[in-house]
Parts: structure tokens; sequence; C-alpha cells
């Protein structure tokens, strides 16, 4: 039985064995070289800016570091100065047990808990809290009932 092929199918398979012999005769090139590249053309270096280059770092810049003065730590936090913001109990529902207080200039609400408020606070009080940053926004913590509001009642 004799296999018949076509054309194409000879002209692929001369196409296949070409680039095995020109991947082999490469192979063998490399082995003749040693490899390859020489171990100094290998190594990169890095500046003093970070960037990786192929001479080595001018010595005549190095600057001596003293290691009594390296902070190996975290910072203490200093303190921060608590800033306090008035403002309006503008929607108050104690069957649920949170609110909202619009500040003074109107342009902020901010969510507060019942477990950050006085046990008195109702809808329209005036209150100073301290703005704190939560999951879902700003909140309102530390809230205490401004004078204003118990003038008036």
């Amino acid at each position: 039985m004799v296999k018949s092929n076509s054309f194409n199918k000879k002209e692929l398979e001369k196409k296949k064995d070409q680039k095995r012999k020109e991947k082999l005769k490469r192979k063998e090139e490399r082995k003749a070289n040693g490899g390859g590249r020489s171990f100094e053309e290998m190594i990169a270096y890095v500046d003093e800016n970070g960037v990786i280059c192929d001479t080595p770092p001018d010595l005549t810049n190095k600057q001596d570091v003293d290691v009594e003065n390296i902070v190996i730590s975290t910072p203490r936090k200093e303190e921060i100065k608590e800033i306090l913001l008035q403002g309006r109990v503008d929607y108050f529902n104690p069957g649920k047990g949170y609110g909202f207080i619009k500040d003074i200039s109107g342009m902020e609400k901010y969510f507060f808990h019942v477990s950050n408020a006085p046990a008195e606070i109702a809808e329209g009080d005036m209150v100073t809290f301290e703005p704190e940053r939560g999951e879902k926004g700003m909140n309102a913590v530390r809230i205490v009932p401004t004078e204003e509001t118990e003038q008036q009642q």
C-alpha cells in the first residue's frame, strides 16, 4: 500500500524538518561558544536611584551612614488634635438606635449610633460631636448636647 501525500503536506513536512535542523544548528553553536555570554556580561548593577544598569556604581559618590541614626521601629503616634463640630440632630429613630446629625454648615450629614449619644437626645437638638471615619462614611462620636438647646427648653 502506497501512502499518498498531497503537495501541501509535503511542503509542510519540509518546513518542519528545516526548522528542526536550524534549531539543532543554533544549539550546536551555543555549545561551541561556551554557553553564550560570560558571567561579567550577565551581571547587572543598581545605581543610587534604583535604576538597573550594566556599569558598576561610582564609589566616589558613596555616602557614609551612621548605623546609630537608623530608626528600626514604628514612630509613636503623635497626639491628634481633636476636632469638635456642631450640628443639629436631623433624624433619630430611638427604636432602631441610630440617627443622623447635620453639621451647622448643612453640607455634611454624620451617622450616629445611640451608644455614642446621650440618652436624652431627640430630633432638633443642637449637639457638639467629633467626626470619625467609619466603614461606610463619616460617623459622629462622643456626642454632647450644647447649652443653646438646654436654654431653649
